[in-house]
């Protein structure tokens, strides 16, 4: 006879999710915000020269510019909009979460709650406008400088910037929207839309190094089969799991004992997900914005941003030192501040009477998660830095332009594994709702009286 889980498991099936009528409508709302995003990746900055731009980026697709394009969903090689992305707010967000940690206001307001939370959202709102701007501005002057502007001016560059930023902040409110009325994952999902989007271009160009030479089959077979492998490891170390066994202690109360269970705490070797790659990325990417637009702003200026790409470059060895140490960093800062919080744990272990076994409640159940979850991340950090940069170092070594590999390979994964979870946990939520249902039509068709 089959039991109440796989029974559970059984019901969870289409039949469910055609009946699951707020499920549906909450993946259409995502799937049409995302088709508005990317509509807007195809209406272009006012004023801007298309067949110089078109021509620039065939020589840009070859450096940081490329992987800038696939993460902007190809706006940027169509100075659309969206050209500048999601990445201001994601910029914006690790600088705030920064101050957050070392700022004594901001960490009063993090412990305020809800209304905490609102103020830091809303300062994270003010910095990607700065940033944005900011950001903007770099690109106006840039576009001047490759004469890729029909007029240029301070109005042309006013344009721009009200045009990028205002884009940004859409964005940002599009990610907010599929987060609370979607879904959820709403930044994970535009970027993850971006990247998905570009894949066919990506491909066709990966192929045609085959066609014509340039590529053995032998190198082209081989790197389809890393991808697969890559991916499989990927889902295996995002489903890895390290147990912590917890005890809850017994309770008489007449001549009946309860309690006594044991369970586990479940602790991922990569409790942050695919944010510390997106975190990395994003502030590479900030540079490349200004350096891929350099070109001759000025001989000082010029000079300088040329240093800086020359050692900032793809495949560079500053490049791949530098982002293997933001992933190291921004998987331990964001697993502390966010994603597994060692005092919150250890309180709600107290709270529910629970305790590890040979560990004291209180702080020293504190200080034994942190030294578990600052082993497990020795593991988890390697393993996203190694992912991240291993195509990379073949994309620098066989030039390959095929960006579709290391994070946004890791975020396509990550954030695939993610909304499947969320649709089931919505799906599941659908089933218990009917089962409670049930139970309350047959309480009420027992309490009615026979004749």
């Amino acid at each position: 006879m089959a039991s109440a889980a796989e029974q559970m498991a059984a019901n969870l099936s289409w039949g469910t999710f055609g009946k699951a009528k707020d499920l549906q409508n909450r993946i259409l709302f995502t799937v049409g915000l995302l088709i508005v995003y990317r509509i807007g990746t195809y209406i272009p900055v006012p004023g801007v020269d298309a067949a110089r731009l078109a021509q620039f980026f065939d020589q840009a697709n070859q450096s940081l510019g490329g992987m800038l394009n696939m993460f902007t969903g190809g706006a940027v090689g169509r100075m659309a909009i969206f050209a500048l992305g999601i990445m201001p707010y994601i910029s914006a967000s690790i600088i705030v979460q920064l101050l957050a940690s070392m700022v004594p206001s901001l960490q009063t307001l993090k412990k305020e709650g809800e209304s905490g939370r609102k103020r830091i959202n809303q300062y994270t709102r003010y910095g990607t406008v700065f940033l944005a701007t900011f950001q903007a501005y770099g690109l106006a002057l840039g576009l001047e400088a490759e004469n890729m502007a029909h007029d240029p001016g301070w109005f042309f560059r006013l344009g721009v910037i009200v045009t990028l930023v205002g884009g940004t902040m859409f964005l940002m409110w599009l990610g907010e929207q599929i987060t609370a009325r979607g879904i959820g994952n709403g930044i994970s999902l535009i970027i993850f839309t971006g990247i998905v989007a570009n894949l066919p271009t990506a491909l066709a160009q990966f192929l045609t190094q085959g066609r014509t030479g340039a590529l053995s089959p032998a190198v082209i077979i081989g790197i389809l089969v890393m991808m697969v492998a890559v991916v499989a490891f990927v889902v295996f170390m995002e489903r890895a799991l390290r147990k912590i066994h917890i005890q809850y202690p017994k309770r008489q109360v007449g001549m009946k004992v309860y309690g006594g269970e044991s369970s586990n705490l479940p602790i991922k070797v990569n409790p942050a997900g695919v944010i510390p790659a997106i975190f990395a990325s994003s502030l590479l990417l900030l540079p490349a914005t200004i350096t891929t637009f350099s070109g001759n702003a000025t001989a000082g200026v010029s000079g300088y941003l040329s240093v800086v790409a020359a050692y900032m470059g793809q495949g560079q060895p500053l490049h791949m030192l530098l982002f293997a140490a933001l992933i190291v960093f921004f998987t331990y800062f964001y697993t502390a501040n966010v994603a597994f919080k060692s005092d919150d744990v250890a309180d709600n272990l107290k709270r529910q009477g629970g305790f590890v076994p040979g560990i004291r409640p209180g702080q020293k159940t504190v200080e034994f998660l942190d030294y578990v979850v600052t082993r497990i991340l020795v593991v988890g950090s390697a393993y996203l830095a190694a992912v991240c940069l291993l195509p990379e170092i073949l994309i620098s070594r066989l030039s390959v332009p095929f960006y579709f590999g290391g994070t946004s390979l890791l975020i396509v994964v990550s954030v695939t594994m993610d909304t499947i979870t969320q649709v089931q946990s919505h799906m599941l939520a659908h089933q218990y709702e009917g089962l409670i249902e049930k139970s309350k039509l047959r309480g009420k068709g027992r309490g009615k009286p026979t004749r």
